[in-house]
């Protein structure tokens, strides 16, 4: 009960600074910016991180989520505070110039975010090794907090700050904590490269409940690291269109705590091959008709003398009437490589189906309903029932 409400108000604490930043952020002038942009990754690990602590409090990832919430959210409002008593005119509020110093503070979120990939899904290290990787991983990154914290220090004694957009102190010699940075970039790409290897090795060993955990994981993983790298890549382009799938792409950041979140309570575990095989399905069927599509009007217009409303019309009809078609074949090629239960059990089932139009002996139907259940059902118990004089 005492894990359950401490959970509760972690939560409730990261939503409060949350609500806290609009008016910050409407005030600094951040709103188009990334002032709200934390929403977007806070909310997600922060319910996802309440519920695992609820539910499994001595699993160490909820925790873990909840922490990462608060540290991402913790930095983020004090630069916006920073910001309005500094750069807006109120320096009298209270405690701005330790806004300041916490703004620079996001090594505590950097830290944290691979850690709870290498602890799915029960929160357990994998070995001696990875305690000590671990230790040294802590180590490095605390060490760089201080090192951050030392070299702000003139939040406190300054008697002028200058901040740059996110509210930190405008640093114009960088020169040395440049090698921390590094130490600790390397640090936290080599951790999250060895973590990524472990899950992915575990995933081809694994089976049954363990595999379909560790599936969701891995697609989480894969459309958080497709949003971020849209996000990276498309932000900034002059297309308007590729501008919103980069912020777009920024939204699929929330697939890793999610596919955790349900990798880790089990909910609708198994549907995970559905999903993939109908993401993969419908990404390579749109794929197929915008290209065909695009074949026809250029084909209509460049090669034959038709008009371009007359090659639009004919070529929208044209895909439409391709839909089901190409659906249904696509999908049959994409259940065999990645939901094969689906793929055998459909075979299994069609399979029966010819037999019976020729069966004749009712002894057989019933022979061969119950190798189709239990092959396609694998149930546990299977009983048929007849009426009497069949």
């Amino acid at each position: 009960m005492t894990s359950g409400r401490l959970a509760v108000g972690l939560a409730a604490s990261t939503l409060l600074l949350l609500v806290a930043e609009v008016p910050l952020a409407v005030a600094t002038h951040q709103v188009a910016g990334s002032g709200l942009a934390p929403f977007v990754l806070v909310l997600p690990y922060s319910c996802v991180g309440v519920v695992v602590a609820r539910r499994q409090p001595r699993n160490p990832i909820g925790w873990l989520m909840l922490a990462i919430a608060l540290a991402l959210t913790i930095p983020s409002v004090a630069g916006q505070y920073g910001l309005l008593a500094f750069r807006f005119g109120h320096p009298g509020l209270p405690a701005a110039r330790l806004g300041v110093a916490l703004a620079a503070e996001w090594t505590a979120f950097v830290a944290l975010l691979p850690i709870p990939v290498l602890l799915f899904p029960d929160g357990q290290l994998p070995g001696r090794l990875w305690r000590i990787a671990l230790v040294f991983y802590g180590i490095v990154f605390g060490l760089l907090a201080v090192g951050i914290g030392v070299q702000d220090r003139t939040a406190f004694t300054a008697r002028t700050l200058h901040l740059d957009s996110t509210g930190e102190l405008a640093k114009f010699d960088t020169s040395s904590g440049h090698w921390a940075d590094v130490v600790a970039f390397f640090g936290f790409l080599a951790f999250v490269i060895l973590a990524l290897a472990y899950q992915l090795g575990a995933l081809r060993r694994a089976s049954g409940v363990h595999r379909a955990q560790l599936k969701w994981l891995t697609a989480g993983g894969a459309l958080s690291l497709l949003g971020f790298v849209a996000t990276l890549t498309l932000s900034g382009s002059r297309s308007a269109v590729l501008q919103f799938v980069g912020h777009a792409g920024f939204v699929a950041i929330v697939g890793l705590p999610l596919g955790m979140g349900i990798g880790i309570l089990r909910y609708r575990l198994y549907e995970i091959d559905r999903l993939i095989s109908r993401t993969i399905s419908y990404t390579i069927l749109t794929g197929l008709l915008v290209g065909l599509f695009l074949g026809l009007v250029l084909l209509a217009t460049r090669v034959l003398p038709f008009s371009s409303p007359v090659a639009v019309a004919a070529s929208t009809l044209a895909a439409a009437a391709l839909f089901n078609p190409l659906r249904s074949r696509v999908q049959r090629v994409v259940d065999r490589r990645f939901n094969r239960a689906r793929y055998d059990a459909d075979a299994t089932v069609a399979a029966f189906s010819h037999r019976l139009r020729s069966a004749i002996d009712l002894d057989d139907v019933r022979t061969g309903l119950t190798d189709t259940v239990g092959e396609a059902v694998e149930p546990v118990h299977l009983t048929i029932w007849t009426r009497a004089g069949s």
